[in-house]
Parts: structure tokens; sequence; C-alpha cells
């Protein structure tokens, strides 16, 4: 498991639709994760420390899980399965540890209001994490003997779900910690 750090939110300019952008938290490579709308809201709402009148539904799952006297411990983006993402919320009451599946979007906004980590599986990483050229920023693929060669347009094409997100985003300020909505 790698820890993660939520770079940004982003909306592609292509189709309008949100990624949330997790970055490993001690190395450079990012992990795009296509989310809904509100669930992009939810976690920029929280990010920015925006009071909202009435609980979000990631706050009553919050309130919810500590009225039944658990806790969050963390989130584990955990597979990556026909360009869908899963997640786990893992829990913890009376000592014991639950695993609760879950849309990362839904984890995400979750660890945000619980404030734990999140993390993601290697394998995860593996499929569809990206390192990005901080001086071109331009996708760039890690080879085994570490020497960093340009991602092949075919490999690109494979990540089906992401290709249109890496051509239109713009990448000029990632790893600056900016969250945008």
């Amino acid at each position: 498991m790698n820890e993660m750090v939520i770079d940004s939110i982003r909306v592609s300019l292509n189709n309008y639709q949100r990624v949330v952008i997790l970055k490993e938290k001690e190395a450079e490579r990012f992990l795009p994760i296509w989310i809904g709308p509100s669930e992009a809201d939810s976690i920029a709402l929280q990010l920015q420390g925006v009071a909202v009148p009435r609980p979000m539904t990631h706050d009553l799952l919050r309130s919810t899980i500590d009225i039944l006297g658990a806790s969050v411990k963390h989130i584990l983006v955990s597979d990556l399965n026909n360009d869908t993402f899963f997640a786990k919320i893992v829990l913890e009451t009376d000592g014991k540890s639950f695993e609760v599946d879950s849309r990362p979007s839904d984890a995400i906004a979750l660890a945000v209001r619980a404030k734990v980590p999140i993390f993601a599986e290697e394998t995860v990483l593996d499929k569809a994490g990206i390192l990005m050229d901080s001086e071109t920023g331009k996708a760039i693929q890690e080879e085994e003997s570490d020497i960093k060669k340009p991602v092949k347009e075919e490999d690109i094409t494979k990540m089906s779900a992401f290709k249109d997100l890496i051509e239109s985003l713009d990448m000029d300020d990632i790893g600056e910690g900016k969250s945008k909505s």
C-alpha cells in the first residue's frame, strides 16, 4: 500500500467530468480517478473548509460511523478492473477491523472528513499511475532500470478511460497542491 494525498480536483475540458488526482506522498506518481460532480463538490468543500448549512451525505456517513462507536482508520483504493476503480473503507470498533466496499469518490470524501490517510494498492498504481515530467508537464513512464521514457501512444490508448483526461488537463500546475473545482 502506498500513501496518497489529494493533489487536486480537476474538470476535463472535453466533457466537463470531474477527476480527483491523487499523488503518492513519498514519490512523484499521480493517480487520476473519474468522480461524479456531487462527490467532487463534497471533497472540494471539505478541503476548502466551507461550512454548509445542512450535512451532506458524507457528513451523515461520518456521523453514523461515530454514533455506532466505530472509527475510520484509512481508505484504500484497492483495485482497477475494466476502467473501474474500487475502494475499501477500513473501520475499527472494539479492537476489530472491518473493510467496507466503496466507490473511491465516496471513500475519499469520507477520508477528508475523518482526516485519515488515503492509500492505493501498488497494483492499481502500476495500472493507472502516471509519472509527470516537471519541466514539460507530459506523462512519462518509469522503466525497470529507472530510466524515464515517454509513454507510448498505444499504452495511453489502452487506458481508454484516462486518454481524454490526460490530453485535456492543464498539467502546468500539477503537484503544487492546489485544489480546483
